[in-house]
């Protein structure tokens, strides 16, 4: 997005990309769909940009998601808008984005080099004046330039070429960094979950607590993965988890599987399941009608209720304790699951150093920095390719104040 809009105004643009070809991460994003933007208002979607909001407000102004959808329309990508305001190509294929964005920038006259790193931003009296490039093979080059912009993502899903650099980069040329770590990450928990491996729960309630207190609650679709646990309640509560963890906070996530009956309602409903069961049946039949199979028998066992036990005999302290389960199913969090599985890197370049109405750095003239790099980061949902779209393309411009 910086090198085509940099090089539609005239500018001789060269885009340095490290990797065999462009937009490695975009061709995977969104589980090879590329949700790559969400359609609320303005209000509602810099409210789930979790940091750097403010900051970020100029950029998307200039540049929004409205704006973002003509964008990619015109250059030949027609887009649906799917639940949740997400925005998706209607071809279902990430590949086809990014094409046709390359197609894009080159029309407008950029170069684009692949097996090219930046090794070095040399400077001269607090000015941009060349780059240090190694190519394939291992030649090295200077280049000569007025202004570089600093789009190299940030440290997550290093496999497509996002492995830090640009933290470097910057901090060379006096830069603060923000300490990154994973973001919109899965997380680790601290009990064994191999049985549930595989298991979408859908329509339910998670509540973060850490130590002693809620933080947040999130509504919507979790899955148990081989270890921990993933899907959308829990990366969006993720950033907080990881913080917490690092900090040495005790961090808890608590499941209503149940959350559109009461207690009282859930107690009726299991009434009513053993009034139709015959008394001989085994308890675990019945918590099958409430639950996937595999998670009602985790849950009989965390209520410490064998699920063998006839109907007959289950005792009003056991339903009690399993209704207990159903309300509140609590996994304690004991780690998070690196870059390599994160989406996006929180931390980065510190946006107090950087002018949020060019993207120009405050100390050194002709360097603009867009995307990942920076410290900004936000739900998932299409947010973070809005704010890689959006500072891409005010930094693009190359706006001196």
């Amino acid at each position: 997005m910086a090198a085509g809009v940099a090089a539609s105004t005239g500018k001789k643009v060269l885009l340095c990309e490290r990797m065999e070809k462009p937009q490695r991460k975009v061709r995977i994003t969104g589980k090879g769909r590329c949700n790559l933007t969400n359609m609320r208002t303005g209000t509602e979607f810099l409210a789930k940009v979790r940091v750097g909001a403010d900051f970020f407000r100029p950029a998307f102004q200039a540049f929004d998601n409205r704006q973002t959808v003509r964008f990619f329309e015109q250059i030949g990508v027609p887009l649906t808008v799917e639940r949740g305001e997400r925005v998706f190509p209607t071809s279902g294929r990430a590949w086809d984005v990014a094409e046709a964005h390359i197609r894009w920038a080159q029309q407008q006259g950029a170069c684009i080099e692949c097996h090219s790193r930046v090794l070095e931003l040399l400077t001269r009296s607090g000015h941009i004046h060349s780059i240090l490039v190694e190519q394939q093979g291992g030649h090295r080059e200077e280049i000569a330039c007025q202004a570089v912009i600093l789009a190299t993502g940030g440290a997550s899903y290093p496999a497509t070429g996002s492995s830090g650099d640009g933290y470097r980069l910057a901090h060379r040329t006096g830069h603060a960094i923000e300490p990154i770590r994973p973001s919109l990450t899965p997380l680790e928990c601290g009990e064994d979950l191999r049985s549930l491996c595989g298991l979408h729960l859908r329509n339910i309630e998670a509540r973060l607590w850490i130590d002693q207190q809620k933080v947040a609650s999130e509504f919507g679709e979790l899955e148990f993965l081989g270890e921990g646990i993933g899907g959308p309640v829990v990366l969006r509560m993720s950033r907080q988890s990881v913080d917490a963890l690092i900090d040495g906070h005790r961090v808890t996530l608590e499941l209503d599987l149940k959350p559109a009956l009461s207690v009282e309602k859930l107690q009726a409903r299991i009434e009513r399941e053993m009034a139709a069961l015959a008394p001989s049946t085994a308890v675990r039949v019945l918590a099958g009608k409430l639950l996937p199979s595999t998670l009602a028998l985790f849950s009989l066992e965390k209520a410490d209720i064998d699920p063998r036990k006839a109907l007959a005999t289950l005792s009003d302290r056991e339903q009690r304790a399993w209704i207990h389960q159903l309300k509140a199913f609590r996994l304690p969090i004991s780690d998070y699951r690196p870059f390599s599985e994160a989406i996006v890197t929180a931390g980065g370049i510190r946006t107090d150093q950087v002018d949020p109405q060019t993207l120009q750095s405050k100390r050194i003239r002709g360097l603009y920095f867009a995307g990942e790099v920076l410290d900004i980061d936000a739900d998932t949902g299409g947010y973070n390719l809005q704010i890689a779209y959006s500072t891409g393309h005010l930094a693009g411009e190359l706006k001196d104040r």
